[in-house]
């Protein structure tokens, strides 16, 4: 495991990382950032911990849209192969673990920080 430092919201953390992963949680730690800062600049949540509650929250619920999403051509009418279904399934839970884990590694840092508030 290769660790890796990245900043969150303006605080630092050191991070392990897979060797190969370095560009999935680079992207994933931008969109973590996006989302937290989104919601601290709206004024209305201070804490850290809570927006980073709230930012989990929005992108594992971004993310269980995906299947809909996904669905909504085959609903539609339009029709997807069984190739095409079984990537776009696997496409999702690689995803959704990958999500999972982010999460897990957001709140093991935020527990080692001592000034979450």
């Amino acid at each position: 495991m290769k660790q890796v430092e990245v900043t969150i919201l303006g605080q630092s953390y050191l991070l392990a990382c897979p060797e190969g992963g370095e560009a999935l949680l680079q992207a994933a730690v931008a969109s973590v950032d996006r989302e937290m800062s989104g919601i601290r600049d709206a004024g209305k949540v201070k804490a850290r911990e809570r927006i980073a509650v709230l930012a989990a929250l929005n992108l594992a619920y971004r993310l269980a849209e995906a299947p809909r999403a996904a669905a909504a051509p085959v609903e539609s009418g339009e029709s997807r192969t069984h190739v095409e279904h079984a990537e776009a399934s696997e496409a999702r839970r690689a995803a959704a673990a990958q999500v999972e884990s982010l999460i897990a590694r957001l709140d093991t840092a935020l527990n080692e920080d001592g000034r979450l508030l």
